[in-house]
């Protein structure tokens, strides 16, 4: 009995392994059993979408069209002066978009993804930053979702939203190439702006580039100046959490009030010389200006002094040393360590307004 079990099942073995034999070797057997559309499935790996970001942040980036009037005699007409995209921040109508964008507008037509079309009032505008605030008349629209803790890092996908050359709602894709970047914008001293390679082009400016997950990264904003010189892949935007706080400013006085010294100068080393390298020690940010009418001269810093702490804060750069004053309320007083013929003193400072042209 136990002799004929085996033979069975030996017999059973066999046969199956002649059938997958025959199978392996004959394609169309396989394509009738399925079995091709099987191992494929199988070992496909899934593949890479960003759909569902862009599910979320699309509907919250409007195209956005500044238009001036030009008037002759009896026939007026309307031209539109300016193009660029924007990001609606709130659900009743606030929208962060580009200063480059709506500057000297007579007025600013707002589309929204689903057709509807309104008229924006500017709410405030940033010139240093290259940021405005319009404000429409609607509700309930869609926000872009926003985490107020996100940093961005070095090497993460991020998506461009915009509308470049008016072509309608375009999604480029790319990575942060880089952070802590000077803005490009006349009179810019920030330097935390977002380098990054996701294509924007004319009509990008103010749109809103978003991470993976659909949360917005920043507020695209310009491109290399050498990219009609064979440049590429060099674009910058504004971080979320500065656009957030500026935006935050607009609202409450209609403009951003920064802090101002009126001192030009550069980092040195232990020995006096400039700092050349970024791997060399800082002793301290020797002044080589200090504007007669400005409050560090009122205050009785000179030509030649360097200025080595902010608040009891070691300085790093003439950078920082700005960024720090311009988040100073003007009015408020700030204590500066300074060097002077090899002497430590204390000198505060009453800080001013910083005026844009």
């Amino acid at each position: 009995m136990i002799n004929k079990l085996k033979f069975i099942f030996n017999s059973v073995a066999y046969g199956l392994a002649a059938a997958l034999i025959v199978v392996i070797v004959n394609p169309e057997l396989r394509n009738n059993l399925g079995i091709n559309k099987l191992t494929t499935n199988v070992m496909r790996p899934a593949a890479m979408s960003f759909a569902s970001a862009v599910q979320q942040a699309a509907p919250s980036v409007v195209n956005i069209y500044s238009v001036t009037s030009s008037r002759q005699l009896a026939n007026p007409t309307d031209k539109i002066n300016d193009l660029g995209s924007g990001v609606i921040m709130t659900s009743n109508g606030h929208i962060l978009t580009n200063y480059h964008v709506v500057d000297n507008a007579e007025s600013i037509l707002v589309h929204l993804q689903d057709g509807r079309q309104f008229n924006a009032e500017v709410i405030g505008l940033d010139k240093v930053t290259d940021l405005a605030l319009l404000k429409i008349n609607a509700n309930n629209l869609p926000t872009i979702p926003q985490q107020p803790d996100l940093e961005p890092q070095v090497g993460d996908i991020v998506l461009a939203i915009g509308n470049p050359l008016n072509f309608g709602q375009t999604i480029t894709q790319g990575i942060v190439s880089a952070t802590g970047k000077k803005g490009l914008t006349p009179g810019a001293t920030y330097s935390d702006f977002i380098q990054m390679d996701a294509a924007i082009n004319l009509g990008n400016s103010g749109g809103a580039l978003v991470n993976s997950q659909g949360m917005l990264v920043g507020i695209n904003t310009a491109a290399s100046p050498g990219t009609n010189n064979g440049v590429q892949g060099i674009f910058f935007a504004i971080p979320y959490q500065l656009a957030k706080r500026i935006m935050n400013k607009l609202l409450e006085d209609g403009e951003v009030k920064r802090g101002y010294l009126g001192l030009e100068g550069e980092a040195i080393n232990q020995v006096g010389q400039p700092v050349r390298s970024t791997i060399e020690s800082i002793a301290g940010i020797r002044l080589h200006y200090v504007d007669p009418l400005g409050p560090a001269w009122r205050s009785g810093l000179k030509q030649g002094d360097v200025l080595l702490a902010v608040n009891n804060k070691q300085l790093v750069s003439f950078a920082e040393l700005l960024e720090i004053v311009e988040h100073v309320e003007p009015g408020q007083t700030i204590s500066l360590t300074v060097s002077r013929n090899n002497q430590i003193i204390k000198i505060d400072v009453e800080v001013g307004k910083l005026e844009i042209d």
